[in-house]
C-alpha cells in the first residue's frame, strides 16, 4: 500500500451541525421549513445540490430550488467551521500515515474551495492532496475524483485504499477499483452499508490502523 483516500463529511469530519445550520438559513431565507439533523444526515454524501434538492419540499418549483442552493453556498463558505470537528484519532492516524511514507488525499463531493479550506483549517500538513468537487467532473458515486488525486499522488489503484463512511463512499470505491475501509462513526449506519455491499468495518482509528496492516 502506498496510499490511502479519504472521504471527507463522516469520514475525517464532523460536519453535520455546519451544514444543518447553513440549509436551514436558506430554507429560512425562501420561507421554507427547516429540516432537523436526521434529516440532513440522511441527505448527505452526493454534494450541495443533490443535498438541497432533498431538503426543500417536494414539488419545490426549480427557480427557488437554485435559489435556495446559492444562498446555501454563499452561508456555508464562510461558516463552514464554526461546530465542525475532526473525529477522535484522525488526526493522529493521517499523522502516523505521514510518518511511515504513506501519501494521502482527501476526496469530497464538496465544492473544492471549501474542501481545501477545511483541509487548512484542521489537517494543516497532514494530506498530501485535497480534491473537492470541480466544474465538469462528475461527483461520486463517478471515479474520476478519486482518479484525479491518484493521478496527482502517482499511484496505481492496487496500491491504494478508499476510507469512507456511506453507501456513496462504498459505490464510490467499487467503480474506482479500489479495496475499501468503511467506517462507522459517520453518517450511514451499519445495516445501510452492509446492503450496499461494505464488507470491511473500523469502529475507531485503531481498527483503521489495524486494517491497514
Amino acid at each position: 500500500m502506498k496510499a490511502v483516500v479519504f472521504d471527507m463529511d463522516g469520514t475525517i469530519l464532523d460536519t453535520l451541525e455546519d451544514i444543518r445550520s447553513s440549509v436551514n438559513h436558506a430554507l429560512r431565507e425562501h420561507g421554507l421549513p427547516e429540516r432537523s439533523s436526521a434529516e440532513v444526515r440522511s441527505f448527505l454524501g452526493s454534494g450541495m445540490v443533490y443535498l438541497i434538492h432533498k431538503a426543500v419540499p417536494e414539488g419545490t418549483d426549480p427557480e427557488t430550488e437554485a435559489s435556495v442552493l446559492s444562498s446555501h453556498k454563499a452561508y456555508y463558505s464562510l461558516h463552514c467551521a464554526e461546530q465542525t470537528r475532526p473525529y477522535p484519532g484522525i488526526r493522529e492516524l493521517l499523522a502516523s500515515l505521514r510518518d511511515a511514507g504513506i501519501l494521502t488525499a482527501v476526496v469530497s463531493n464538496k465544492s473544492d474551495e471549501n474542501v481545501q479550506a477545511l483541509v487548512r483549517d484542521y489537517f494543516d500538513g497532514l494530506f498530501t492532496i485535497a480534491v473537492g468537487a470541480r466544474d465538469g467532473v462528475p461527483r461520486k458515486p463517478s471515479p474520476e475524483l478519486v482518479e484525479i488525486a491518484l493521478s496527482e499522488l502517482g499511484v496505481s489503484k492496487e496500491d491504494a485504499v478508499y476510507i469512507g463512511d456511506s453507501d456513496i463512499d462504498v459505490a464510490t470505491a467499487r467503480n474506482a477499483g479500489l479495496s475499501m475501509i468503511t467506517v462507522l462513526w459517520g453518517f450511514r449506519d451499519k445495516p445501510q452499508l452492509i446492503e450496499a455491499g461494505a464488507d470491511r468495518f473500523a469502529e475507531s482509528t485503531e481498527d483503521v490502523k489495524r486494517l491497514l496492516g
